[in-house]
């Protein structure tokens, strides 16, 4: 169990240190609590830090299942299957997908502010999040990274879900965690600490950065 973000994020820079100093990599955050742990990261292999914007797209009377995410650039992700088992249709896809482009153009903005994305041609990406259930937010960010035409992905995260990481590692140069939990019902269970990360918190780690 990780005491909290921070100490997850040094954890992981300790099995990331062959990306030290390295002037064709970034360390990019999924928003919000993915931010906190690549800062971490980015500051132990001094390294520039990014942001990427992700929102999930919840199914309709369950928004904590992920049945898909959008991403910058209309880059979006679907779990077909789970659309298909759920009987989501695509009426409903497009209404959610809709809902969620505008929430994710908000937080863009208050958290960009006067800020530029970092350029990402040609640069080997460290994609950074707390933890990863369904991998619905790290497929739609690495569609969004392909597109831009990184050089790699490195996928890192605290913990992910067992049977996620074997069915998203081939989209991925490599996926680096902590640990492969078999049991994954909530992220927040491999924390002592898991506090919401506000907008506050991001815009002031941004800041320092």
């Amino acid at each position: 169990m990780f005491e909290d973000r921070r100490q997850a994020g040094q954890l992981l820079a300790k099995k990331l240190t062959s990306f030290e100093n390295k002037s064709d990599t970034v360390v990019v955050g999924i928003t919000r609590g993915g931010v906190i742990v690549a800062k971490e990261i980015s500051v132990r292999l001094s390294l520039p830090l990014d942001i990427i914007v992700i929102k999930k797209i919840g199914a309709p009377l369950n928004p904590e299942l992920a049945i898909g995410a959008v991403g910058p650039r209309n880059a979006v992700y679907w779990d077909q299957r789970l659309c298909r088992r759920l009987g989501i249709n695509s009426f409903l896809r497009k209404q959610q997908l809709e809902i969620k482009k505008v929430e994710r153009q908000v937080f863009e903005k208050l958290f960009r502010a006067k800020r530029k994305s970092l350029g990402i041609e040609n640069k080997i990406i460290i994609l950074v999040d707390d933890g990863i259930a369904t991998g619905a937010t790290v497929l739609c960010a690495q569609k969004y990274l392909k597109k831009e035409k990184s050089k790699g992905i490195i996928l890192t995260a605290p913990v992910i879900a067992k049977d996620t990481f074997l069915s998203i590692k081939r989209y991925f140069d490599n996926i680096i965690v902590l640990e492969k939990a078999s049991d994954l019902y909530a992220i927040g269970q491999f924390y002592k600490e898991f506090n919401q990360v506000d907008n506050e918190e991001v815009i002031g780690e941004l800041s320092k950065n």
